[in-house]
């Protein structure tokens, strides 16, 4: 039977020899002669031998593109838990490149002379069992702790180790009954050498794998054959075995340099040739695509088999090993049915088309910091942008960039700074453009230069109907006005052209108070930001830390004279008692440079409250001191806006509260904490939604003044009627509940 699996070639190199360096080098000729595989056997009995794994992690450092694998672990000498701690964390390393082979003893006395358990054949059986449901689950990053009551391996909260980067395969070393069926049960790949078979074998084999694969639940198929060979096989005898007995990959025993290259030069191709023309004759589809477990967890709504052929290869599935980072975003944990990830403004229109037909909620990706926003969802669809995310310079001299939406703001900010630029962007260089650029943009050269909305003089928009939309002050203007504020609720922002500005070197400050006397602390510092000049911009966060507030201030004085900073600094300096200071001179992209690649793992819900005031006078004050000192909190930030940003009049963008100088932001989720919340915004005048968790009506109705809002509704009639973006801070009718 052919099992359609590509076929793929690998090296079987002996991990002893005269020269340690030996199997290294063999390692790099497999990879110079177009193998796809090098492995070593695990014998760490065998006085001349070398550590397999040690050189395995040697080999894959000295090689960049060939996968390496042992052939196969000696598991009873490596504890399972372990093993797949280095499994992955190798995997890593490699950038993907470790495959697994597993083992489950023999060579008894061996094995019990270094010290390792003797087990009969159906415990190493057992055992063996045992290791791959331990090595999967420590592999699974879902959870943080990994339990396994078993026999062999009883885990108790072990600590998970890092996920690999790839689906790393688990391949079983197999001859008798139970061995066989282990695998057609548990492993993605059978692993015999053809020197110990006797005729008939591989038949036999593969139909008690391909049974016990079915009476698991599981497509055969999804099972690779690999097979080591002698090296001296006939070209007909390789493609007899790939057509007829379903070997994917066979694997050349060997040391000799000269019998390797041979055999890629003459063999290789020939089988390659032989296998691919044979199988364009039967028709026989190459690939196995997802395999029954993936497929079982599908979610109801959605027309899997529709996706667009064009989304396909990028699309992720709940069952897909890279689900894992695509289901969270930083703030918020998520179990979307599909995650949809397109490259082009073309793809983006397949995407939203396909969204359309399927009747699940929907969530807009860019960077997938999602403090507020539905950017994830509970068995709905995802469209990820974050491959839309270049930054280009349309005209040098007008400072105008196109970025798209995807691009992260620490990576604009480099961007930029190569030119002398830069643009207000938040405080966390992981956010993305998206989001941030259609809901306001509180950055550190607001007071400055304003809101991030304030430098869009364009955007490129995917309406709800799949038209590609480009709206500015002379094309559609409309929806130029509710892009800059409330986009998420009007079309899919493809890209964005910018108005930048010139920044170059900036103060960049940090520092710490005593601020147990919260309320003068928040007056002073209210009072003191009023008064600096508009080149200063600060935030503050409180948190109540073993009884003591400590008031952390932060933000950036735009100049690169450092007596001018320090008299931006001084007043701020006087707010409290000052317990800690650092002030540099650095670019505005070192600032924003503090997010790392690490993937999303949002757990639970964000339960952020959001507010804007005018003042932060007494009456703020107090209500926020008490929440401070309530301990109710972990995190209390005001963000400093004014200056710049209320040069804009309020009706010009959809983001309207022009005349607030501060925007509070809080975390909570006790009655205690809701009260002192309650409190607190009775002070409000609007909200800010990147900041707000919280859905509803009355959120959106708090979020934009009175008039702005029935200007929204009517874009929204118009742009999106049937009101397929409704899943995120919804404008489009008074009582609309968002997903």
């Amino acid at each position: 039977m052919d099992y359609g699996h590509p076929l793929q070639f690998g090296t079987f190199i002996t991990p002893g020899n005269a020269s340690p360096q030996v199997p290294v080098q063999l390692a790099q000729l497999s990879e110079q002669l177009g193998f796809d595989l090098v492995t070593f056997q695990d014998h760490p009995y065998q006085p001349a031998f070398l550590d397999t794994w040690t050189l395995m992690s040697y080999v894959a450092a000295a090689t960049t593109s060939i996968h390496v694998a042992p052939n196969v672990l000696n598991l009873p000498l490596r504890p399972a838990p372990v093993t797949a701690r280095a499994a992955a964390s190798l995997d890593l390393l490699s950038g993907g490149r470790l495959d697994l082979g597993l083992g489950a003893g023999g060579f008894w006395d061996a094995i019990e002379a270094m010290g390792g358990r003797r087990l009969t054949p159906g415990q190493s059986v057992d055992a063996l069992g045992e290791a791959i449901d331990v090595i999967r689950g420590v592999w699974d990053s879902g959870n943080r702790e990994y339990f396994a009551g078993g026999e062999y391996y009883p885990v108790k909260g072990g600590k998970r180790g890092p996920a690999p980067a790839h689906d790393i395969p688990i391949w079983i070393g197999a001859y008798k009954p139970r061995m066989l069926r282990l695998t057609g049960r548990k492993g993605d790949g059978w692993l015999p050498s053809l020197p110990y078979l006797k005729d008939g074998d591989l038949q036999d084999g593969n139909a008690r794998i391909d049974d016990a694969a079915a009476d698991a639940g599981r497509n055969p198929a999804e099972i690779r054959r690999l097979l080591n060979l002698g090296g001296d096989n006939e070209v007909d005898q390789l493609v007899t075995m790939a057509l007829e007995d379903g070997i994917g990959t066979c694997i050349v025993m060997g040391d000799d340099p000269s019998a390797l290259q041979r055999f890629a030069e003459e063999t290789m191709p020939a089988v390659r040739e032989a296998v691919e023309t044979e199988r364009a004759r039967r028709g026989t589809i190459v690939g196995v695509g997802r395999t029954a477990a993936a497929l079982a967890k599908r979610r109801e709504g959605i027309d899997y088999e529709g996706v667009p052929e064009s989304l396909r290869d990028t699309a992720i599935e709940p069952g897909d090993f890279a689900y894992r980072t695509v289901r969270s975003t930083y703030m918020r944990a998520g179990s979307p049915g599909l995650v949809l990830r397109p490259t082009t403004v073309d793809e983006v229109v397949d995407a939203l088309a396909f969204a359309r037909s399927n009747d699940v909620p929907l969530g807009i990706r860019s960077g997938g910091h999602g403090v507020s926003g539905r950017s994830t969802n509970d068995g709905g669809i995802v469209i990820d942008l974050k491959a839309l995310n270049g930054v280009e310079v349309l005209d040098a001299a007008t400072k105008r960039v196109r970025i798209g939406p995807g691009a992260r703001w620490m990576d604009v900010a480099q961007s930029l700074d190569e030119h002398g630029w830069a643009l207000s962007s938040g405080d966390y260089g992981g956010v993305g453009v998206g989001g941030l650029a259609t809901a306001g943009g509180i950055g550190f050269l607001a007071r400055e230069h304003g809101l991030t909305i304030d430098h869009v003089v364009a955007a490129e928009v995917v309406l709800a109907d799949g038209t590609v939309a480009r709206a500015s002050v002379d094309e559609n203007p409309d929806l130029f006005w509710a892009v800059r504020g409330a986009g998420a609720n009007v079309g899919i922002v493809v890209s964005f052209e910018f108005e930048v500005d010139a920044v170059g070197e900036v103060g960049w400050a940090q520092l710490a108070f005593d601020a147990s006397d919260t309320e003068a602390f928040l007056q002073r510092f209210g009072e003191a930001m009023e008064r600096a000049p508009r080149d200063t911009t600060l935030f503050v966060i409180l948190a109540k830390q073993r009884g003591d507030v400590i008031g952390q201030l932060y933000g950036v004085v735009d100049s690169n004279d450092p007596d001018t900073i320090l008299e931006r600094l001084q007043p701020f300096a006087a707010i409290g008692p000052l317990v800690g200071q650092q002030v540099q001179l650095a670019p505005y992209a070192v600032v924003m440079a503090n997010a790392s690649d690490a993937t999303h793992d949002g757990q639970g819900e964000p339960h952020f409250r959001s507010g804007l005031v005018e003042h932060l006078d007494a009456q703020v004050a107090a209500a926020g001191a008490a929440l401070v000192q309530s301990g109710s909190t972990p995190w209390f930030q005001i963000r400093s806006v004014g200056g710049a940003v209320a040069d804009i009049p309020s009706d010009a963008t959809a983001y309207a509260h022009r005349a607030a100088n501060f925007s509070i932001t809080s975390i909570g989720r006790s009655d205690r904490f809701e009260q002192h919340w309650a409190d607190l915004a009775a002070h409000f005048d609007g909200l800010y939604l990147s900041f707000e968790s919280r859905q509803g009506a009355e959120i959106v109705e708090e979020a934009f003044p009175p008039a702005t809002l029935a200007r929204l509704r009517e874009i929204k009639r118009r742009y999106d009627p049937d009101a397929v973006f409704r899943d995120n801070f919804n404008v489009g009718v008074e009582n609309a509940v968002n997903g």
